[in-house]
């Protein structure tokens, strides 16, 4: 069940590019960001890298990893999946995912290790993007 809400970051695309699709209809899109922002309270900064493709007309589904490192140097890896679509002009993307953590045993950032994150990045035509983030129990 979806749980409470553990943390908002906000930032940018940083890049973005076309690459060939696995079939000779699609192809993907590659969209790296960096974002600011708290989880679970801790001040840090969330960057990675995701690859999205069009799996039905409309429907946008993207996988990524990526690195959350609070401001006094921990840091966390994550590997999560999503779906989501266009929703206007340029870059406007929205998407609805999941994300698991590794981190440290000890430390700020081990509460990630035990639970599964679930959250919505939008993303707007100028390459701003908006994150919220909830523990699934």
């Amino acid at each position: 069940m979806l749980g409470d809400k553990i943390g908002e970051s906000a930032g940018k695309v940083t890049g973005m590019r076309m690459l060939p699709g696995d079939d000779y209809r699609y192809l993907k899109m590659e969209v790296s960001f960096q974002e600011t922002g708290t989880i679970f309270g801790i001040d840090g900064t969330n960057m990675g890298t995701f690859t999205a493709f069009e799996r039905v007309p409309g429907q946008v589904y993207g996988e990524g990893q990526g690195i959350a490192a609070s401001t006094d140097g921990e840091t966390a890896i994550w590997n999560g999946h999503g779906v989501g679509g266009m929703t206007g002009q340029g870059m406007a993307m929205s998407f609805r995912f999941s994300v698991a953590y590794q981190a440290g045993q000890d430390g700020k950032l081990a509460r990630l290790n035990n639970v599964l994150v679930v959250g919505e990045q939008e993303i707007d035509d100028a390459g701003n993007t908006k994150t919220t983030y909830w523990e699934w129990k």
